[in-house]
């Protein structure tokens, strides 16, 4: 199960929110590339970028910022969501060395845009699914919706998506635990492979996650529990990959 760590971006700065909302930010750090590079030199197998601004825009806001990262560490895959609702953004970002495009909003509003963007990019798209209480909200959590996660994750079961960022909006940023139930649930109920994210704290969920029934679950993104310093980058890999052997899973 890999650990994976998150840099959120506003405003060109690596930020991180309480519960998607924006003005309860923390700013980390006015150096995104540098922090890119913190998380590298620890081990990190994969980067998870946010384009906050450009998830309440429509499009991208801080690419800049997602291209300077990938050219500076490019052994390190990335994937980026935020903004991405057209298929030339998709491939400017691909071109730019990203390689799983995350895509939310567009997949309630518009999911033929998902299919089109599998069908181009097979193997290179990854679904985001934010819910709070179950169901799924979009335009960067402003918007709640009638599409449960669960639904919509079955609609692409069968399209080649990579993987499904599933995240718990009430938890994400408060550091109180990753909502263990939802989580297994959904990994049991499609065949995509799942990343947690939202309330990751300390090892101790890392250990909880590992222990989740099924194989469902692939990876969780951390964010503010590497920030603070409650969770530590190589510990949590290290300690993964260790509950991961002995249960024989990779």
């Amino acid at each position: 199960m890999l650990v994976i760590p998150a840099i959120d971006l506003k405003n060109g700065q690596c930020v991180r929110l309480r519960q998607g909302r924006m003005e309860d930010d923390t700013v980390f750090s006015d150096d995104p590339v540098a922090i890119a590079g913190d998380w590298v030199a620890q081990g990190a197998r994969r980067l998870h970028l946010v384009d906050l601004d450009g998830a309440f825009a429509g499009e991208p806001r801080n690419a800049a910022v997602v291209n300077a990262i990938c050219s500076a560490y490019p052994d390190v895959p990335v994937q980026i969501g935020g903004g991405i609702r057209t298929m030339e953004v998709a491939q400017a970002y691909i071109d730019a060395g990203v390689r799983w495009l995350i895509v939310g909003t567009v997949a309630v509003k518009n999911p033929e845009f998902v299919d089109q963007l599998c069908e181009k990019f097979p193997d290179h798209v990854i679904v985001g699914l934010d819910a709070n209480n179950g169901y799924v909200a979009t335009e960067g959590w402003a918007e709640a919706s009638s599409v449960t996660a669960e639904s919509l994750a079955k609609r692409f079961e069968n399209l080649g998506v990579a993987a499904i960022v599933y995240t718990d909006i009430a938890r994400d940023g408060m550091m109180q635990g990753v909502n263990l139930e939802a989580t297994a649930a959904l990994a049991n109920a499609v065949s995509i492979p799942v990343i947690a994210s939202g309330g990751v704290a300390s090892i101790a969920d890392i250990r909880a996650l590992c222990k989740l029934e099924g194989t469902g679950v692939a990876g969780t993104i951390a964010g503010r529990a590497l920030y603070e310093g409650t969770l530590e980058l190589s510990v949590a890999q290290l300690e993964a990959d260790s509950l991961m052997k002995a249960a024989g899973s990779c």
